[in-house]
């Protein structure tokens, strides 16, 4: 990846980061389920107009839509209901920091499933250190109060095993010639379709009460900006650098939430926080190989 792509990389941290708060906040007065289908569906709407305006076309094949069900079920309905569930019991920072996993089981899912993306001991040894980040980063302040449930865990890490399996999935898409917009609306509208009968009998949402003001905002800040602008975002990244490279935004979510809390919300930050994002930033370096390249350039003296 090249400088663009890390720079891309930490903008989508960003975005991302916030859609767990987005979502956190939503989910105070909406079921699981209906978050997710308003969370693709006001997406879905919203890359199908930037299509329009822009000039592309929507493929028709069958095959492309295939495998636009298979990202959208992948990608977005299993993870995102699997997050929602788990923050109705847990924190939305203890969400982010779990959700942190996905590049452990991108490597073993692209190492099962891909010739080209083998495990390599600088990948483990950079996932490992990121993982060791993310722990410190969570000492600080992620278990504050009584536990967190057994069963919300799970399902933020069952998850992280599907975005794990989406990022190898995902690939098709460029050999397939489909580009990064598209791709985004394309999983948005599949998931959109099969979310349908499933909030449908699940959540019955004609009885609900209606939102306030707060939750449709952060329900429309995490169709539009977590949402549509962010999958165009990480298209682009899994398309140049792979499923394991575009993974590694789940490890930086942690670090943009703590950031943009401590510049919107005045929350300080503690030595172990600026331990673990430095314990991060070293193994985005060690997976990405640069940091070998340069010792193995430095003098020999």
């Amino acid at each position: 990846m090249g400088l663009l792509e890390w720079g891309l990389l930490l903008l989508l941290s960003v975005l991302w980061g916030g859609s767990f708060f987005f979502s956190k906040v939503a989910l105070a007065e909406l079921p699981p389920f209906t978050v997710v289908l308003g969370r693709v569906a006001i997406a879905a709407a919203a890359l199908y107009v930037y299509l329009r305006a822009t000039g592309r076309t929507i493929p028709g094949s069958g095959d492309v839509w295939r495998a636009f069900f298979g990202m959208g079920l992948l990608n977005n309905l299993i993870p995102f209901s699997l997050i929602f569930w788990g923050q109705t019991a847990i924190a939305s920072g203890l969400a982010s920091i779990l959700n942190a996993t996905t590049p452990i089981f991108s490597i073993l899912v692209a190492h099962l499933l891909t010739a080209d993306e083998k495990m390599t001991p600088q990948k483990i040894a950079g996932v490992l250190l990121g993982v060791v980040g993310v722990v410190v980063l969570m000492s600080g302040s992620a278990f504050a109060g009584n536990g967190p449930p057994l069963w919300a865990l799970v399902a933020c890490l069952g998850a992280a095993l599907s975005y794990g399996f989406a990022g190898t999935f995902g690939r098709r898409f460029r050999r397939m010639g489909i580009a990064p917009a598209v791709g985004a609306f394309g999983q948005t509208a599949a998931t959109t379709v099969m979310m349908l009968p499933l909030v449908a009998l699940v959540d019955a949402p004609w009885g609900l009460a209606a939102p306030h003001l707060v939750t449709i905002g952060a329900l429309l800040a995490l169709a539009l900006i977590s949402t549509a602008l962010a999958y165009i975002i990480f298209f682009h990244i899994l398309s140049v650098g792979g499923a394991i490279n575009s993974s590694l935004v789940t490890l930086l979510i942690p670090v943009s939430a703590i950031l943009l809390g401590s510049l919107v919300l005045g929350e300080r930050l503690s030595s172990s926080h600026f331990l673990g994002m430095a314990l991060i930033a070293l193994g985005l370096l060690s997976i990405d190989g640069r940091i070998f390249a340069m010792l193995r350039r430095a003098p020999a003296t």
